[in-house]
């Protein structure tokens, strides 16, 4: 089984709608049992708390329940647990290769870095464009799904 973490800031808004969109593609091609998707954030300060209302409303909208999803922080044991994992923008990135000691493995990718026009995805929280941040997801979530689904294929 492949493990992805999506990572960004506070794992309540990015991170967990990139989790849940990229388990609904997932499911939807027949790979639900080959790949397993969390997230996390950064930083400890949402610790605990849930999926913000905007970001549970529009996977709602999308037909997608968060259930329970409570925020964590990521550590440097996740580094060794997911194969891939994939950050919102690069300043999570560069958190995660502090938080990990590194990226020796090359394991830790932007979610639209393989896009036709690279870029981060935009903090929602501070944006308030929760729209934009989905469709950007998305993107990421269907490039990201089809490198993998590759890997698992050969």
């Amino acid at each position: 089984m492949l493990k992805v973490l999506m990572v960004c800031l506070g794992n309540i808004c990015r991170s967990p709608m990139a989790e849940f969109i990229f388990r609904d593609m997932a499911k939807k091609r027949g790979l639900e049992e080959k790949i397993l998707c969390a997230s996390a954030g950064t930083s400890d300060e949402e610790w605990g708390n849930p999926v913000y209302p905007p970001a549970r409303r529009k996977l709602w909208a999308l037909g997608i329940d968060c259930g329970e999803k409570r925020a964590r922080q990521m550590s440097k044991k996740d580094y060794g647990e997911f194969d891939y994992l994939l950050a919102m923008e690069e300043r999570n990135a560069a958190a995660m290769r502090r938080i990990c000691g590194g990226d020796p493995e090359g394991k830790i990718h932007l979610l639209l870095e393989n896009a036709p026009a690279p870029r981060d995805i935009a903090d929602p929280w501070y944006t308030g464009d929760f729209d934009s941040a989905c469709r950007d997801i998305q993107e990421g979530c269907a490039l990201w799904l089809d490198e993998i689904e590759k890997r698992i294929r050969k």
